[in-house]
């Protein structure tokens, strides 16, 4: 997508949200940033052709987030912004309650278990109590946490009792 001039500031956000809804997390390619909340906020400066992007990492370590900068800086200088600046706020904290639906379907066709909803909070965690996780494979929730952390520090490792097959959760952090 390549942007013309444009006055409109309504339809220069819209150009930017497009540009923008194609762009994937460098550590689970099959979700877009959109998919997963992180992208908080557009505003966009019509005239000048400037975009400022508001981003929340999923978690404040997160080392995918200069990736996830570049590459949302890339796709709108590319689409035609002239100056992109991208922002990250941690307040308020992300949750995976930001997840969307498609977000959430795309993680089980992956084969990693999306949090339930409500469990964004990590409070059944951070109270010592194993969230319900169903399995990706089979949808039995018959399962068990073999390892807090799984194949990135936002995942935990899990087990299916039913299939025996293991999987990542991604986790309520």
């Amino acid at each position: 997508m390549t942007l013309t001039p444009m006055t409109d500031p309504d339809l220069a956000e819209r150009a930017a949200w497009a540009v923008l809804r194609d762009v994937t997390d460098p550590e689970i390619p099959v979700l877009t940033l959109e998919d997963l909340g992180v992208i908080r906020a557009v505003a966009v400066d019509a005239q000048a052709h400037a975009a400022h992007v508001t981003i929340t990492p999923t978690y404040s370590g997160c080392p995918a987030m200069q990736t996830m900068e570049i590459d949302i800086r890339d796709r709108l200088l590319r689409a035609g912004f002239k100056t992109v600046e991208v922002e990250t706020v941690l307040s308020p904290a992300w949750t995976t309650d930001w997840l969307s639906e498609t977000g959430r379907e795309k993680l089980r066709d992956y084969g990693i278990a999306p949090p339930a909803r409500g469990q964004g909070t990590g409070k059944a965690v951070l109270m010592g109590h194993d969230p319900v996780v169903a399995c990706p494979q089979c949808g039995s929730e018959d399962t068990k946490p073999i390892s807090e952390f799984g194949s990135t520090a936002c995942k935990a490792l899990y087990r299916c009792n039913s299939c025996l097959e293991p999987f990542d959760y991604f986790k309520c952090i």
